[in-house]
This record gives C-alpha cells, structure tokens and sequence, in this order.
C-alpha cells in the first residue's frame, strides 16, 4: 500500500525509510497540505516532494488510499472539478474535524520530535560510526 521513500544524509548517501515510518507521517502531512487550501492527488504528491527537498516521493498507489481513508472519517471532503485546462479532477478540502484532527497530529508529532532530539545527542557517537567508512585492516 505505501511505497518506500528515499531520504538522503547530509553525505548524500541513500536511505529508505521504513515503510511504517512513510505510513504513520502520510496523515499529518497530507492534512497540512491541505491546510494551505484545496488541492488534488498529483498536486499533493507534488508538494510532498517540495516539502522534502524531493528526498520523499509519493505515488499515485501510496496518496489516494489515504486520501479515501481521510473522506471516510470526514477529515477531508473530495469535489469534483474542472482544471483550466479542462481536465476533470477531484479537489479535496480540509473539513472543521480535519482541522482537529491535524491540531492533534501536530501535537502528537512534537512530542515524538522532542523525544528523538533529546535522545538523538547520546546516539550521534554510535550514528557517526555507523556512517563513516570501516577502516581497512591489512
């Protein structure tokens, strides 16, 4: 259902990020897009890779089964449309209980946050040598 996304280090080296990492952000994320104003599917994944400086890329197959789950809870509201170049798409807009439920995520991902800055300090030895090149033994 969710595709891997890619996130580059500041060494450029490629990593995925874990599949339930991708599904547990893909809410959040998508409410504050559509916090910014109405938008639809191609749009969205479009902003989720301007947001990541491109390190994360949706697709069709990861965004719209969110999107249905989001209408289903009432969180977002999907309208039928024309684009200016006459194409027919669907707008979704973030409804009042999307709304609460974005403050919510926010609140609950800030607390997530600080607890990995806190703990990130104590680890950076470890990720710093789990980064650099083994030394060659011979």
């Amino acid at each position: 259902m969710y595709s891997r996304a890619r996130y580059y280090y500041v060494r450029k080296e490629t990593v995925d990020i874990n599949k339930d990492l991708v599904a547990a952000s893909a809410t959040p994320l998508v409410l504050a897009i559509l916090s910014e104003g109405d938008s639809y599917g191609y749009a969205i994944v479009k902003r989720v890779s301007e947001l990541s400086g491109g390190d994360l890329q949706w697709t069709d197959g990861m965004l719209y089964p969110v999107l249905h789950r989001l209408e289903r809870q009432g969180h977002i509201k999907g309208k039928w449309g024309t684009s200016e170049t006459g194409r027919k798409r669907k707008y979704y807009h973030l409804t009042a209980r999307g709304q609460a439920q974005l403050a919510q995520q926010c609140q609950q991902w800030q607390m997530v946050d600080a607890a990995l800055r806190n703990v990130w300090p104590a680890a950076s030895l470890l990720i710093r040598s789990a980064l650099s090149p083994l030394p060659s033994h011979g």
